[in-house]
């Protein structure tokens, strides 16, 4: 369906142009100066959307309303019951997960925003425990270029903190922010909510480069065996590719240059190749087998680049609801 292949951006313009211009407004009246730029040059560029696509998006729109509802109103445990009813169990996991994400404290929302340089040169001093706390309110990536740039013993060590975080108090993230309020000039004040932990550790740990992903692993299998073994189940690496179903496998596929395929497909697992090669037509797989045999003395580490490139679009996709991850043919969704 055209609807899947709609950017976050553009479903967010389709919702508002449903809204209509009354209701619009004043939605805009909650959005930064840039959201709404973007937002407008969005809601200009789009052309008339087929019904049933514009129906999928505002029930999907309308499942996330009431998903971030039920979760602030009632809880956890309150939101799965009625969401399972209301949804389904594998649509309502999709939406907690996705509401989630959106209900991550806004406590150094600056941090998101800031290039990794400028936070490397900040927290480059602190200690452990504050590195863990801080990179838990960074994207994952400017957490992973972070952590790939410390020193090899305290990179251990605040992988190891921010795995084992579980929730801050308002008057721990206070404290920190009070301290560093001369570097951040900014104060958020926050709420009790969930940070870092095993999931966080694993969206790192699949943006990090092998070299630094493997060295990481051999320091925790050395301190903490279990700590790194209960790290690698939650990640999604590219062998994990047969665990995907067709559907997901097709829709990757279309993302990812046919070069980076090649490359990546030079020296993978015979099963992942074979799952991917029978997720193509005929022709793709003539051409890809073709740029294969041509590619000669090709480093390991340009397979490892493509196949990480792989990974990344299979992880943006499902960040989009594009499709869902799991490992083992179960239910669980790696995050």
């Amino acid at each position: 369906m055209a609807v899947r292949t709609l950017t976050p951006v553009e479903k967010a313009a389709a919702v508002v142009i449903a809204l209509g211009a009354e209701n619009a407004s004043q939605v805009y009246k909650y959005l930064h100066e840039d959201e709404i730029e973007v937002l407008s040059l969005e809601i200009s560029k789009m052309s008339t959307l087929p019904a049933e696509d514009m129906k999928e998006i505002i029930e999907d729109f309308y499942g996330l309303c009431v998903t971030q509802k039920v979760m602030t109103e009632g809880g956890i445990e309150y939101a799965r019951d009625v969401l399972e009813k209301a949804f389904g169990q594998q649509q309502a996991l999709s939406l907690m997960e996705r509401v989630s994400k959106s209900l991550r404290t806004k406590a150094f929302n600056f941090i998101r925003k800031a290039d990794y340089k400028s936070l490397m040169n900040i927290i480059q001093n602190e200690h452990p425990q504050t590195v863990a706390l801080l990179l838990s309110y960074a994207r994952a990536d400017q957490a992973s270029m972070i952590i790939q740039e410390l020193p090899k013993d305290k990179r251990i060590d605040v992988v190891e903190r921010i795995a084992k975080l579980d929730r801050a108090s308002p008057e721990i993230i206070n404290l920190v922010e009070r301290e560093l309020e001369k570097k951040f000039a900014a104060i958020v004040s926050v709420d009790l909510m969930e940070i870092g932990g095993l999931n966080y550790v694993a969206d790192i740990m699949n943006h990090v480069d092998r070299s630094t992903e493997k060295n990481i692993f051999d320091e925790l299998n050395n301190k903490d065996p279990q700590l790194a073994e209960d790290v690698r189940k939650l990640m999604f690496v590219f062998e994990d590719i047969t665990f995907l179903d067709n559907m997901s496998i097709q829709r990757f596929i279309r993302e990812v240059d046919t070069k980076d395929l090649a490359v990546a497909l030079k020296a993978a697992n015979p099963d992942v190749s074979a799952v991917i090669f029978q997720n193509m037509s005929k022709r793709m797989q003539e051409t890809i087998r073709t740029d294969i045999e041509y590619l000669h003395n090709v480093r390991l580490r340009d397979v490892e680049e493509a196949q990480q490139k792989i990974v990344s679009i299979i992880r943006r996709l499902e960040e989009e609801g594009e499709l869902v991850i799991s490992k083992g043919g179960k239910d669980d969704i790696i995050v």
